[in-house]
């Protein structure tokens, strides 16, 4: 099956902000990126099924490519940061923090998530996924959830995978 993942297009957050599950404005350039995505997919279609994270910046922009119904999952969120949701990183006063910086993968945000949390989440979708009878299907969703998307196929290895983070309105092609 083929999966194509897009990334959301840039948020109206400042830089350094945490915002995993928080619902955030997009960037006033929301029209223009959402048109070049739009295009770029258009080369990919048709698909079978769409589906997207519940945050309205991922279902925006399936919304702008012209999915008006994606099918929503909740395992297609971001990194839940915790505590930390919506707080600069240098401004976070958590002794946690530092833990985290170091072992990210395997250490959780203060109530929130670990990478390998989320791992789980979306590697148990495209488990799901994979028993469907579909051919091609669009995936509108976050940085996290298309490196973890990445791992699952191959595309990448875990110990470097922050190295191959899609650009905002990117997307990213493979075969489960």
């Amino acid at each position: 099956m083929k999966v194509v993942m897009i990334r959301h297009t840039r948020v109206g957050v400042a830089p350094g902000t945490c915002y995993g599950w928080s619902d955030v404005p997009l960037a006033d350039t929301f029209a223009d990126e959402a048109r070049a995505t739009a295009e770029n997919l258009r080369r990919l279609e048709p698909f079978d099924a769409v589906f997207s994270s519940p945050l309205s910046r991922a279902v925006r922009l399936a919304e702008a490519c012209g999915y008006d119904n994606p099918h929503k999952d909740d395992r297609l969120k971001e990194m839940n940061m915790g505590d930390w949701e919506m707080r600069r990183y240098d401004e976070i006063d958590d002794p946690h923090l530092q833990e985290w910086y170091e072992d990210y993968m395997n250490e959780r945000t203060t109530n929130g998530e670990c990478f390998d949390d989320i791992y789980r989440r979306v590697a148990c979708f495209l488990d799901e996924l994979r028993q469907k009878d579909y051919a091609s299907v669009a995936i509108f969703a976050h940085a996290g959830v298309l490196i973890c998307g990445g791992i699952y196929a191959g595309l990448f290895a875990k110990d470097n995978c922050f190295d191959h983070q899609t650009p905002y309105g990117g997307i990213q092609v493979m075969e489960i």
